[in-house]
């Protein structure tokens, strides 16, 4: 491995997006098997959110792509899921 993974001046804070969103997404996806539904909702918005965000980043070259395309995918599962669940109750 020639090159250093660790981080450097030069980085930027959009490289935080992609594990962020996965970190939320994986709470929101246990979440809703746990009833915890107020924050299972927002983790999930905000890890499409992030995960958007991350992928955008990681095109442009900062960042990684695939910890914020699973962040985003397990937040949408788990927001849908949540809301799904939610409607179906009331």
């Amino acid at each position: 491995m020639t090159n250093s993974t660790a981080s450097t001046t030069s980085d930027s804070p959009a490289t935080a997006l992609g594990p962020t969103a996965l970190v939320l997404g994986i709470f929101s996806a246990v979440g809703t098997w746990a009833f915890l539904f107020p924050w299972t909702v927002l983790a999930g918005a905000l890890a499409m959110t992030f995960g958007a965000m991350g992928l955008h980043y990681a095109r442009k070259g900062m960042g990684r792509a695939w910890p914020a395309a699973a962040g985003a995918a397990l937040g949408a599962i788990a927001f849908i899921a949540t809301a799904t669940l939610l409607f179906a109750l009331y």
